[in-house]
């Protein structure tokens, strides 16, 4: 560590002081001295010897302090080769009105870019000189043109301290603001959200400008230009003009759409049934973006382009839209165990696009020690309406759980209403048709053979969603109803009616905590148990029911003591998500309980308790759920362990 200058630098100044050359010593002012007689070879003057030492001028010599206003840097006696790490301070950026030069100063900074690793005195010299003329920049662009910076580089310690002190002086405010070109359309001048004597922030104007541009096509002007501002600064007023130019280009109505591309997945008669606008209406560049989006959430094409032209009909502007088709094959697996489930794997393969448009084609199947199965499925996205979806479906399966064993083929059908990660819908409906014809084991009726049930269903089911999250939500609430009367048929008819109602609500308890509770209700009437085929009945236990108990564990129990199934549901539970950053645990307590009445009850719960741990991904939270029961019956599992992606509800 230095603390004061080399004894060359007291020389010279001292030499500078007393009227002599940089560099020299002071001579006396008077005649020069006689010659002096040349000294014997053996005194020549050894110039490796040290100086003498300077004579005492009787005035302590001062410790020279680092340089503040004016040169950014100090110079420290310390050899320029010496280096050392630092720490960047910045003391008087204004705070008021908010303004960016902090945060934007951390990101650019030289200073702060390069201080993991020690520099010496040139390298600190030349970053303040950067810093300095970013900070100037920064502030200027906050409406400060007359800010002053001063730079300090001090020893602390075994460190080195770089202070940056701002003297920001005025805010600089607009005096006059010149908007032109906007005479077709003045009630979009509003739309420019700047006024006299706001701050000559470069931000705001940039923001402004493109509000305006945006607001001129969402309103019919798909050419619209906004040039780039004009500010001109006033330092005697303290103040700043603005001139803002605007090209129109002329008010359209939407035209038609044209596909472009190789190999397209669909053409422009399906874009148009995407499209939320008719040729006819009047541009809306909006409607646009959500063309594009729409094209995009198809999974269809790898890249797509929506531009608007001049249209073949005066007065619009065409749409033209270019893709290119993504890999339309997919090949998917799974492996997994899960408790009353057993072990299983399972494999598919999708065409995405087999019957065009947007029709995919699925052919899957499963081998497990308690599943066997093999199916197809077709799925029509945008089915003649913007996110109506046909579902279609095929398959045959042998099940056998602890409820039930059924070998069964099954053929259906639905329309739905679809609601995704891109565009949530509060409203949600699908109605269609289901038919089966299935053996299976049914203890109730006291046969211990399999029987055959044929059964014919029109399920339909209306949902609202009012959270602010499909997968993660944190307010709000979801309510949903689920109709299906159903006629099955085993030796002679019966028919019934099987009817669930799901509600959920979401509190936030803070930034970190949710509170989550929902309940489920679910009835069966116009039959009795044993003319239900046991694959309808009602089930409860498990990872998506309560938690603590085994798959399908809840509930009346057969003379084996295995899960007989009934009429009639109540669930609810009860979560406090808490979250930490992309982690997060969940205590829960659940309960409920099956019943063989037809209208379900709120008595002889069952209860469930345990913690879960969350891992927030970019595509929603995988849990990992550990449950206990709380009021166990003898055989039952001490631990129940579930792993699932999203929340439970």
């Amino acid at each position: 560590m230095m603390s004061g200058p080399t004894n060359w630098l007291k020389r010279a100044a001292l030499a500078l002081a007393l009227g002599a050359p940089h560099g020299g010593l002071a001579q006396p002012l008077m005649a020069p001295p006689a010659p002096t007689p040349a000294a014997p070879p053996e005194d020549v003057l050894d110039p490796a010897s040290p100086l003498a030492e300077m004579p005492d001028i009787g005035v302590d010599w001062p410790d020279l302090p680092p340089e503040e206003a004016g040169e950014p840097g100090a110079q420290l006696a310390l050899p320029e080769v010496q280096e050392r790490r630092y720490t960047v301070l910045l003391n008087g950026v204004p705070e008021s009105p908010a303004n960016q030069v902090s945060s934007r100063f951390d990101e650019l900074s030289t200073l702060k870019a390069a201080n993991t690793k020690p520099a010496n005195l040139a390298q600190l010299n030349r970053r303040v000189r950067d810093d300095v003329d970013l900070l100037q920049q920064l502030l200027r662009t906050d409406g400060y043109y007359d800010a002053r910076i001063a730079s300090r580089i001090e020893p602390v310690e075994d460190r080195l301290l770089v202070t940056l002190s701002v003297t920001p002086g005025p805010l600089y405010r607009f005096d006059e603001i010149r908007v032109s070109g906007l005479e077709e359309a003045p009630e979009l001048r509003p739309q420019f959200k700047l006024s006299l004597s706001d701050p000559v922030d470069a931000d705001v104007v940039t923001t402004a400008q493109a509000n305006l541009q945006m607001a001129l096509r969402d309103t019919g002007y798909p050419f619209a230009k906004v040039a780039a501002p004009d500010v001109t600064i006033d330092h005697d007023r303290e103040s700043g003009t603005l001139d803002l130019t605007v090209a129109t280009g002329g008010k359209r109505n939407f035209g038609q759409i044209v596909g472009r591309g190789d190999k397209a997945p669909f053409g422009a008669d399906h874009m148009a049934v995407i499209a939320r606008f008719k040729p006819g209406d009047v541009y809306n560049q909006a409607d646009v973006e959500d063309l594009k989006r729409a094209i995009v959430a198809t999974g269809l094409v790898s890249t797509v382009s929506v531009e608007p032209t001049e249209g073949k009909v005066p007065g619009t502007a065409d749409i033209i839209v270019t893709t290119a088709p993504a890999p339309l094959r997919t090949i998917a697996g799974e492996l997994g165990y899960g408790t009353g489930e057993g072990f299983r794997a399972a494999a598919g393969w999708t065409h995405r696009n087999l019957i065009r448009p947007e029709g995919a084609v699925t052919f899957a199947g499963v081998l497990g020690t308690r599943e066997q199965s093999l199916g197809s499925s077709l799925r029509m996205s945008n089915w003649h309406r913007r996110d109506w979806v046909l579902n279609a479906r095929m398959a045959a399966s042998n099940i056998l759980r602890s409820a039930y064993e059924a070998r069964t083929f099954q053929i259906g059908a639905n329309l739905e209403r679809q609601t995704n990660l891109i565009w949530q819908k509060k409203w949600i409906w699908n109605a269609g048709f289901e038919l089966l014809a299935s053996q299976e084991r049914d203890i109730v009726s006291g046969s211990f053979g399999r029987d055959t049930y044929f059964i014919g269903a029109l399920p339909a089911q209306l949902a609202y969603d009012g959270t602010d999250n499909l997968f993660d939500p944190h307010h709000g609430f979801r309510l949903s109803g689920r109709l299906s009367p159903e006629v099955s048929l085993r030796g002679s008819a019966s028919s019934y009616l099987r009817a669930q109602l799901d509600a959920s609500g979401y509190v936030p308890a803070g930034d970190r905590l949710t509170l989550a509770g929902r309940v489920r209700l679910g009835s069966i009437t116009g039959t009795p148990t044993a003319s239900i085929a046991p694959s309808r009945r009602y089930y409860a236990g498990g990872g998506g029911s309560i938690r603590g108990y085994g798959y399908q564990a809840i509930g009346p129990l057969d003379s084996y003591g295995d899960p007989a199934g009934g009429r009639s549901l109540t669930e609810f539970s009860l979560e406090a998500r808490v979250r930490f950053g992309s982690f997060g645990i969940v205590p829960f307590l659940d309960g409920g309980n099956i019943y063989t009445s037809n209208l379900p009850k709120f008595s002889d719960f069952r209860f469930g308790t345990g913690l879960g741990l969350r891992y927030y991904s970019s595509f929603g939270p995988i849990r990992v759920d550990v449950g206990t029961p709380l009021n166990r019956r003898p055989g039952e599992s001490l631990i129940g362990v579930y792993v699932s992606l999203g929340e439970a509800f």
